[in-house]
């Protein structure tokens, strides 16, 4: 007697997993690279607590989807800023996972050929890889978790985490928020709800118990501690309109001043802040050095930043050797040579802080 069909009515094909453990020990990571990213994750802490009077950069492409100018950009990122290292810590954007509201190439992870391939254990591995170089020239990493798994392959090189606009709102990102062991920034909703970001960041901040799958790749329970450095970032809304004015992040700062929250804020000058025109990013960045030289609680920015100016259309297939190169192929970005300018920008206004 035949059975009715329940399960996987909708799953047309399914692949083997490389499991994190496998991966990590493929692509091991050596004891400079992870004291970095240790003493990294330390700074951050000490920079949104006030600890620390330097100012927390978090820079580099939309999403990562050529290794080569990833490369080549956090060369150039690291060599035009090493003098500012007693004014501010910056962290290289290293962005692997691309939200879509509807559907859409989802990043470098999902799809490392841009083909609709799919070829997810290669696009870990490459993911990894990147991470390695970026750390291997000297700058630390940041990155947004999106799929709550994929973090097991690579998390050990990341020094600062987001749970991302449309996410924030999501039990289960809380959940990973609450047992990821770097600092890690809640975004405000698409639409500029700030209070959801704020509850994030108190349901981060406790004791959870869920699944997931151990580094092994076997199911399992995890119990986490709750994370003590989440904090708040703010990018603007579809509905609120920017959010980096001083009376915006005087708000916000007294919605964290309620919960005895991290009080340090970043801001992120690209999405509804920037209403998605890279160049408004100066004018924003600007105004919030100038908010820091006030005493703001701004102890963070974020800014949208590859090798050219803009972005370019990318159809489904196209090979990225035809696609020009150091050009993001998602959001509008910030070119190199006027992101540097600004970096300065914010030394300048991490040296005149009120102490």
């Amino acid at each position: 007697m035949s059975h009715p069909q329940t399960e996987d009515l909708h799953v047309r094909r399914i692949r083997p997993l490389i499991s994190p453990a496998v991966l990590q020990e493929e692509l091991p990571a050596g004891d400079t690279e992870l004291a970095l990213v240790s003493e990294t994750r330390d700074a951050i802490g000490r920079i949104l607590r006030g600890e620390d009077r330097r100012v927390l950069a978090i820079v580099g492409p939309c999403s990562i989807h050529d290794p080569v100018s990833a490369h080549e950009y956090a060369e150039r990122l690291f060599a035009g800023t090493r003098d500012l290292t007693d004014d501010l810590l910056i962290v290289m954007r290293v962005y692997f996972e691309k939200p879509r509201t509807v559907v859409g190439w989802k990043g470098l992870i999902n799809d490392p050929h841009l083909d609709g391939s799919f070829a997810i254990n290669e696009g870990l591995r490459t993911a990894r890889r990147v991470l390695r170089d970026v750390l291997g020239v000297g700058l630390p990493a940041g990155t947004e978790f999106l799929d709550t798994t994929f973090g097991q392959f690579y998390a050990d090189l990341v020094s600062w985490g987001a749970i991302g606009a449309r996410t924030a709102e999501s039990q289960i990102h809380r959940e990973l928020a609450s047992g990821l062991s770097m600092p890690v920034g809640i975004k405000n909703r698409t639409d500029g709800d700030v209070q959801i970001a704020v509850d994030g960041i108190r349901a981060a901040g406790h004791k959870h118990l869920f699944p997931t799958l151990t580094k092994e790749g076997a199911p399992a329970i995890y119990e986490t501690s709750g994370n003590a450095d989440c904090h708040l970032i703010l990018r603007g809304g579809s509905l609120s309109g920017p959010n980096y004015d001083a009376a915006s992040v005087a708000d916000a700062a007294g919605r964290l001043a309620e919960h005895s929250l991290v009080p340090g804020i970043v801001v992120d000058c690209s999405h509804g802040n920037s209403n998605k025109d890279e160049q408004n990013q100066i004018s924003v960045c600007n105004a919030v050095a100038e908010q820091i030289e006030a005493g703001s609680d701004v102890r963070g920015v974020m800014l949208e930043s590859h090798l050219l100016a803009g972005n370019q259309a990318h159809a489904a297939g196209q090979p990225i050797d035809s696609l020009t190169y150091g050009l993001s192929i998602t959001d509008k970005c910030l070119a190199l040579d006027d992101t540097l300018p600004l970096l300065r920008r914010l030394a300048e206004a991490a040296r005149g802080r009120p102490r």
